[in-house]
C-alpha cells in the first residue's frame, strides 16, 4: 500500500513538473512568435550578406512565408525555456541520487546546456559568415543566387544541431571517465584514432567544403582535449562509494 502511495506521489509530481514546463515553454513562445519575422531576419543576415547586392531569398511554398518564421519561433521559445525545462527534471529526480551523484549531476547539466549554446553561437557568428562567403565566391557571375527559404532554415537547423552536439565533447569525455568505461591513459592513447573519427563526422555532417569541415573538426579535437584535461582532475576527486550508501531524501 505504501508503495503504491509512492508511485502516485512520484506520479503526481511529474504531472506537476511536466505542466510546470510546458507553461513555462508557452510564456516564451508569446514573445517568440510576435518577433518571428524579426527573428528569421536575423538568422537570415550571414546569408544576405553574402549574396549579390539587391539578391533576396525566395519563398516556393504556398504557406512558407508563414510557416518558417513560426518554426523559428517555436524554437527559440524552447531555447529559451530550457533552463526552466532542465531544472524541472533535475528537481524531480534529484532525491533518488546518491550525495556524489547530486554534487555531479547539477554541474554537467549546465556545461552540457552552456556548450551546447556556444556551439550554436559559434556557428552562427564565425562559421556561417566564412561558409557562405566561400560558396559565393564560386557561383558563377550568370547565376542569380536567390536561396529558398524553407531549405535555408532547414539547413541551418541542421548545422546548428551538428555544432551545438559536437560542443558536448568535453561532457562525454568526463562521464565516460566517472562512469568507469574508459580511462584518462586510454583517451590519450586513442587520441590519433579520435582525430581520424572526427574528420570522417566532420566530413559527413557539414557541406561539402573544407571551410566548414575545418571549422567544426579543429573545435571538436581542442575540445576533445580539455575533456581529457579536466576529466584527470575528477577522476582524481572520485570518491568510491560502498554499496551501503543510501540516497539521501529531501
Amino acid at each position: 500500500m505504501e508503495s503504491q502511495e509512492t508511485f502516485l506521489s512520484h506520479l503526481i509530481e511529474l504531472r506537476e513538473r511536466v505542466v510546470f514546463s510546458l507553461l513555462a515553454y508557452a510564456v516564451a513562445c508569446a514573445p517568440a512568435l510576435w518577433f518571428s519575422a524579426e527573428l528569421y531576419d536575423l538568422l537570415a543576415a550571414p546569408l544576405i550578406e553574402s549574396l549579390p547586392e539587391g539578391s533576396r531569398m525566395i519563398a516556393t511554398g504556398v504557406i512558407s512565408p508563414f510557416l518558417i518564421p513560426m518554426k523559428i519561433g517555436f524554437f527559440v521559445a524552447f531555447v529559451g525555456a530550457l533552463p526552466v525545462i532542465l531544472y524541472q527534471a533535475w528537481a524531480f529526480v534529484a532525491p533518488g541520487l546518491y550525495e556524489h551523484e547530486k554534487r555531479l549531476a547539477l554541474p554537467i547539466v549546465i556545461s552540457s546546456t552552456l556548450l551546447f549554446l556556444v556551439g550554436v553561437l559559434f556557428c552562427y557568428y564565425w562559421v556561417f559568415g566564412k561558409v557562405f562567403a566561400f560558396i559565393a565566391s564560386f557561383a558563377p557571375k550568370s547565376i542569380t543566387v536567390a536561396p529558398d527559404i524553407e531549405a535555408y532554415f532547414n539547413f541551418v537547423l541542421g548545422m546548428f544541431l551538428a555544432f551545438g552536439l559536437a560542443f558536448e565533447v568535453p561532457v562525454v569525455v568526463v562521464v565516460l571517465v566517472l562512469m568507469g568505461v574508459v580511462n584518462v591513459e586510454q583517451l590519450r592513447e586513442w587520441r590519433g584514432y579520435v582525430l581520424l573519427g572526427i574528420a570522417v563526422i566532420s566530413a559527413v555532417v557539414t557541406p561539402p567544403d573544407v571551410v566548414s569541415m575545418l571549422s567544426l573538426m579543429f573545435p571538436m579535437y581542442l575540445l576533445y582535449e580539455i575533456g581529457i584535461f579536466v576529466a584527470q582532475f575528477v577522476g582524481k576527486a572520485k570518491k568510491p562509494v560502498t554499496a551501503a550508501a543510501e540516497p539521501t531524501q529531501e
